[in-house]
């Protein structure tokens, strides 16, 4: 494909997926005495990682971190700005966090595909709960220990949507086997 073309399509995709990430910003659940709502969003970055790469995820994030700033594209009807402030800070920079990381193991472990999404979508996971227990830390005043237990009202419901993120992501890859071209590229 020539080179042009190629970042044209990169940037149609994550339109697309910042887009979806946006609209699933409508899903929200408040739970928890932190603040801290359960969101699609979060599962809608690890599905940007796995299914674009690191590098087309992060031009997703930087299209929805943009929009970010004057559109309340987050949860509760938020915008970055807003949240950026707030307890959930560190949730934020984990979606950052959560989107390269996913993308990169994703695209880069080796052998059976499944394992390997469900590799990046944990450890992408992971770092979304370590990223936000830190801003609960500095955000609201949390101890650690306070911080890493208010994880646990979220780990169920964050492990089912991880399996439907997995499985999307696998049927994606599958139906557009180019989408995994060369890692240089993703």
């Amino acid at each position: 494909m020539n080179p042009s073309l190629r970042s044209l399509t990169d940037l149609a995709l994550a339109a697309v997926f910042a887009a979806l990430i946006i609209v699933l910003a409508f899903v929200s659940i408040p739970v928890g005495s932190a603040g801290v709502p359960i969101v699609l969003q979060n599962a809608a970055f690890i599905l940007t990682g796995l299914v674009l790469g690191a590098r087309r995820g992060l031009i997703t994030v930087a299209i929805f971190f943009a929009l970010g700033l004057v559109l309340p594209v987050l949860a509760g009807g938020r915008s970055i700005t807003a949240a950026l402030a707030g307890p959930t800070a560190g949730y934020i920079i984990g979606y950052i966090v959560s989107t390269a990381l996913a993308g990169f193991l994703a695209y880069h472990l080796r052998g059976n595909r499944y394992l390997a999404l469900s590799i990046a979508a944990i450890v992408a996971l992971f770092s979304q709960y370590l990223c936000g227990a830190i801003g609960l830390v500095l955000r609201a005043d949390m101890s650690v220990g306070a911080a890493t237990l208010s994880q646990g009202s979220f780990v169920l419901i964050d492990a089912l949507k991880l399996l439907v993120v997995i499985a999307v992501a696998a049927t994606i890859h599958a139906a557009l086997p180019h989408l995994l071209r060369p890692a240089a590229h993703a």
